[in-house]
């Protein structure tokens, strides 16, 4: 069964960055397509970030220029690299990948953007 260690979370001043990392274990990382989802209190579960096997990307419009997904499939982990961070990214973050017929999530890293 996937396994999935997420890091990088933690409490940040607005204006600054994080990176997120999840590392995988007990499957061939390469072939996933790797997700970074986020949830805040109340709100329904949203995607922020994909990045394909082949490497393409893909943004929503309420990070598009701040947040950057990033792959290394040697190290079986994606990253989320995230700037310019704003009160409203405070959420719980969580990565996810997904196959056909496979989908599994990792278990969430809270981020808090909060002078």
């Amino acid at each position: 069964q996937v396994q999935f260690v997420e890091s990088g979370g933690g409490l940040v001043q607005p204006g600054g960055s994080l990176k997120l990392s999840c590392a995988a274990s007990r499957i061939i990382f390469s072939i996933y397509t790797m997700s970074w989802y986020r949830q805040a209190p109340g709100n329904q579960r949203e995607l922020v970030a994909t990045i394909t096997s082949g490497g393409v990307t893909n943004y929503a419009d309420s990070v598009k220029g701040r947040f950057t997904i990033s792959r290394d499939n040697v190290k079986s982990t994606t990253y989320l690299q995230m700037n310019s961070l704003k009160p409203e990214d405070t959420a719980v973050y969580y990565c996810r990948a997904q196959r056909t017929n496979f989908d599994s999530w990792g278990q969430g890293t809270q981020v808090t953007v909060s002078s």
